[in-house]
């Protein structure tokens, strides 16, 4: 479910996109005809299901798409006739629930009606239920360009006799009745969209079905709904019993539990196949879809604890036979989700705190702001939905308009920086694919096969595919070559090399003049030396972590470059010092030993597990693998490697923590930057020796400065208490009674402990007491605000909402309690105005 080496996609969302590449014939299919089940994902872009799931009975964000396939092999006539016999042969569907739709032409794109499929149809089906689609539900694109082709549905109407009786199914088709629903869809992919929009016949057609696994639970087991199915009734029932919410009764507690109940299954499945959780690209859509169902929990089931991971094992138990994926990864993907609740229904309890303050400081507005609305959303993660429920419960409303603007304001922002346009290729020689020098090799004569220009961010970039290539492309968490290619008239620089549907394309910040040259490909030698470094040394930093902490430790994602190397793997402790140098001390033994790379390049995949390879994280291997074998550490991998470990010279760890619950980050650094760093704390101790003027114990030199500093810091908090006592007696003096409340505003010469010092002890000797206390220090502005018991409760003064108005002045913010509360701002100049507009609070 999880997309690799695809800069177009971030998750299948169909059950074609595995394929993708030989539709577009960038590698010949292994097979012509295939039948699978495929794991999808629809929760953003062109395929948008989310806000739909939970509300009606059959749109879901994960799904099993069922798919038959012909790459060049059989056609119309054979994927309609077998489409009908599964289903009323097989599966005994009564052909009086089935309608059938063909493509019904398209004028402006000049494309006539599917005069063949039609003619098929007339064999199987009355031609009164034979229905004429238009572009947008018969015509299937995988995007603005691609692969394309008219599609056949076959649609079934699962009503009762009495709803049929009022209205024929024909007219329902394709009109989002819940029980009127496709089942079943044909693509007959036989044209390539080009960017100009004008359509391609492609060399071989194709054949793409696609059958929701869940819709034909619902129309197999005689269900109105896919909730009903014993797909989700496992998983739904357990919400009701941990809810103690009975099912059935309340339509927003069964929305909630459906919500649960579908994310549930796109989380785990997403943990399962290697992405976490995170605040960027394919984490953030997970995040995003495990918080949506926290919130469902958290406002309709009344939870405030974590639900989600205490559904997972009911989860695996209905499906881990046939993913054995979940049950490998079960506890971790449970701490991943029981992590990520936990978290955030700490937002959602410091965005309702941060909401009621926002009610009391504006009692009288009755409208939240749409920017602060939008605040909550962007800065503290606070679902605007909830905003919106928590304003409606008080009688108050959101103002959305403005909320609106600043989230289009935001999304405008992000497809600006997003947004990247590509040409069509411009095809020099034909050729599916590449020959790959990379691993023996920096230098090559390359000849250009295929060029396009891109726009990304406003910059035009080109990307070039060549013959033959000695330059590694961005993949398995190593990043991409860069280098030259010149000519015998230029040179042009090679910015970065990326995997793209299966082509290493090359990227340049200009086209050669003449593309149909002879060049001569040269990879940035001293760039590939120091990533191949930090890549063999996550290898052999692997092997040393499942021999120090145990080999639970397993690789979950990893990045290599020329910089540093980043590997995360699981392991559900911080790990200690000791842990830490042991693990460097014996990844930098393995160093030394000097182990030759053993490379097997061509193995099968049962003869690397015989070997001891580890497969590393999330990623995809194929028929045959790579094997890389230093010593006793042996893995599966495609990445560029030194050729004995003595190049890797020093390894050392430079950070160590948490990125999920359960998972463990090391960052390390090898060679030259290795050494670089040892240089820079030697130059850090010795300029400490003298700076304490101690050559051979720098430490206890520190520790005494440290011992000094802590007593003098007693000494001058003793001194500064004395102060504020005698400056509390001072001001006890200054008290007024302005109609009947003793009032002091006046600016000191104190720090806000000092101040919050004298408030306290001015309400133990002063009934009916209201202070303000103004100071400056550093350019800052800080103003403390102490109201009396008795103010508080007979004439409704608080100190949060008065100090929070008196801040304006001094520009500002603050709040507390309603007996204290302090503020900070960046102008004293407007000290002596707050200090003076106090007064107005009682008079």
């Amino acid at each position: 479910m999880v997309v690799k080496n695809d800069p177009t996609l971030m998750f299948t969302n169909a059950g074609m996109n595995q394929f993708k590449d030989w539709f577009l014939g960038n590698e010949p299919a292994k097979w012509p005809r295939v039948a699978d089940s495929q794991k999808c994902l629809r929760v953003s872009g062109k395929h948008n299901d989310l806000e739909e799931v939970g509300h009606d009975t059959y749109h879901h964000t994960m799904f099993e798409m069922l798919g038959n396939w012909s790459f060049g092999d059989y056609f119309k006539e054979e994927a309609i006739g077998w489409a009908w016999e599964l289903l009323t042969e097989v599966y005994k569907i009564d052909k009086d629930k089935l309608y059938v739709t063909i493509f019904g032409g398209d004028k402006a794109d000049n494309m006539p009606e599917d005069t063949e499929a039609l003619e098929i149809w007339k064999k199987y089906i009355a031609e009164d239920r034979i229905l004429r689609g238009s572009k947008k539900d018969n015509f299937w694109e995988m995007g603005d360009t691609g692969p394309c082709g008219p599609c056949s549905e076959i649609h079934v109407d699962i009503r009762d006799e009495a709803e049929k009786a009022k209205i024929s199914g024909d007219k329902l088709v394709n009109n989002d009745h819940p029980q009127v629903i496709e089942i079943w869809n044909n693509v007959f992919i036989q044209y390539n969209r080009q960017a100009n929009g004008s359509l391609v016949p492609l060399p071989a057609k194709h054949v793409d079905t696609g059958m929701g696994f869940e819709r034909l639970c619902m129309v197999l087991q005689g269900k109105k709904s896919n909730y009903d199915t014993d797909v989700f009734t496992p998983l739904i029932a357990q919400i009701a019993k941990i809810t103690e919410i009975e099912y059935g009764k309340d339509y927003k507690s069964d929305v909630a539990m459906r919500v649960i109940a579908d994310h549930l299954r796109a989380v785990t499945f997403a943990i399962a196949d290697g992405q976490l959780p995170s605040n960027v690209k394919a984490g953030y859509v997970i995040r995003r879809i495990l918080r949506r169902a926290v919130r469902y929990a958290y406002s309709f089931l009344n939870m405030r604890e974590p639900l989600m991971f205490k559904l997972v094992k009911v989860l695996e138990s209905q499906m881990g036979e046939f993913f054995p994926e979940l049950t490998r990864n079960l506890d971790l993907i449970q701490r991943v989700i029981a992590e990520e609740e936990t978290s955030f229904l700490r937002t959602l309890a410091t965005g309702i705190v941060k909401f009621n303050q926002y009610i009391a400081a504006h009692p009288d507005q009755r409208v939240i702001n749409g920017e602060f609305a939008f605040e909550m959303y962007d800065t503290f993660g606070f679902p605007i939905d909830l905003t919106q429920l928590m304003s409606r419960e008080l009688g108050w409303e959101v103002d959305m308009d403005n909320f609106s603007i600043k989230l289009e304001e935001q999304k405008n922002r992000s497809r600006r920086d997003a947004t990247v346009s590509t040409d069509d290729w411009h095809v020099i020689e034909a050729s599916e694919s590449t020959e790959f020098l990379a691993y023996d090799t920096t230098e090559a004569e390359v000849k250009i096969t295929r060029y396009r220009k891109i726009t990304t961010k406003g910059k035009d970039l080109y990307q070039l595919v060549f013959d033959r290539t000695p330059f590694y492309a961005e993949s398995g968490g190593q990043s991409g070559d860069t280098g030259s290619l010149a000519s015998a008239n230029e040179i042009l620089q090679i910015v970065d090399t990326r995997k793209e549907n299966n082509l290493i394309v090359h990227i340049a910040e200009s086209l050669p003049e003449n593309p149909d040259a002879r060049f001569m490909a040269t990879v940035n030698s001293e760039r590939r030396t120091a990533t191949a470094n930090n890549h063999s040394a996550t290898h052999l930093l692997h092997y040393a972590l499942r021999k120090v902490l145990g080999t639970h430790v397993e690789q979950k994602g990893s990045f290599v470059g020329p910089e540093y190397l980043r590997f995360d793997f699981s392991h559900f402790q911080k790990l200690t010092d000791e842990e830490l140098l042991t693990i460097e001390k014996m990844t930098n033994a393995l160093v030394r030993e000097n182990n030759p790379l053993d490379e097997h390049r061509a193995v099968s995949m049962e003869q690397a597990v015989g070997m001891g390879a580890l497969a590393f994280f999330g990623e995809k291997y194929g028929d045959k693998v790579r094997v890389i074998r230093y010593g006793s550490s042996v893995e599966l991998c495609g990445g560029t490697h030194v050729q004995s470990t003595g190049q890797i010279g020093l390894v050392k760890i430079v950070s160590e923590g948490a990125i999920a619950s359960g998972i463990r980050r090391i960052e390390a650094i090898t060679a030259a930057k290795a050494e670089e760093y040892v240089y820079t704390q030697e130059s850090l101790i010795a300029g400490l020796k003298q700076l304490v003027k101690s050559p051979t114990e720098p430490l206890k030199a520190v520790q005494q400065l440290l011992d000094q500093n802590a007593e003098m810091r007693k000494l001058v908090e003793a001194f500064n208490h004395e102060k504020a006592l005698k400056l509390k007696d001072e001001l006890v003096s200054k008290v007024e009674l302005v109609n009947g409340i003793n009032f002091l505003s006046v600016r000191i010469n104190a720090d806000a402990s000092a101040a919050k010092d004298i408030a306290f002890g001015m309400r133990a000797v002063i009934e009916n007491l209201f202070l303000v206390l103004g100071s400056e220090s550093e350019g800052k502005a800080t103003l403390s605000v102490l109201v009396s018991d008795e103010l508080i409760a007979s004439k409704g003064m608080n100190a949060g909402n008065i100090v929070r108005e008196l801040a304006k002045s001094i520009q500002g913010g603050g709040g507390g309690q309603p007996g204290f509360a302090t503020a900070g701002g960046k102008n004293p100049q407007g000290l002596d105005e707050a200090l003076k507009q106090a007064r107005s609070f009682i008079s």
